[in-house]
């Protein structure tokens, strides 16, 4: 693949991830979902160990965002995409913020991975994996407390 070639897929896949990360700010359970494959497999933040499949996805966003009063927000940082003409993975730091229903603000950073395939002529991403690092000092704390 071209120069030219791959840098036009990278931007198509930043454009993916811009209306993915839109679409949580919205708190649009269907925008979100119209950015995953099918099959999406995601590694998310809440149990379980593993979310398979769009409707197992919308039943955890249904779950997730009314937990906020407004606006989630969302925002990915230090994005890094390595696109092929039809795999690509990125990777970045996300920051989730918000007023939560109880008055309970977030603020968190969370460790990102996106994997991405072109299905047809549009790009879907296919597994997702957040994170966060926790503490190995024996208490298993999740170290929500850092930040970039």
């Amino acid at each position: 693949m071209s120069a030219t070639a791959s840098q036009g897929e990278e931007a198509q896949v930043r454009g993916l991830v811009e209306r993915w990360a839109g679409a949580i700010r919205a708190k649009d359970v269907e925008g979100v979902l119209s950015q995953y494959g099918r099959d999406i497999v995601s590694f998310d933040l809440a149990p379980p160990l593993a979310t398979v499949g769009a409707d197992a996805v919308r039943k955890s966003l249904t779950a997730w965002f009314p937990t906020f009063r407004g606006p989630v927000g969302y925002d990915v940082r230090d994005l890094a995409v390595m696109a092929g003409s039809d795999l690509a993975f990125c990777r970045s730091l996300n920051r989730i913020t918000g007023t939560r229903t109880d008055g309970t603000e977030t603020d968190v950073w969370v460790r990102m991975t996106l994997c991405c395939r072109k299905i047809g002529d549009s790009w879907k991403i296919v597994h997702e994996h957040a994170s966060v690092p926790f503490y190995m000092d024996g208490s298993f704390k999740a170290a929500v407390d850092l930040t970039p």
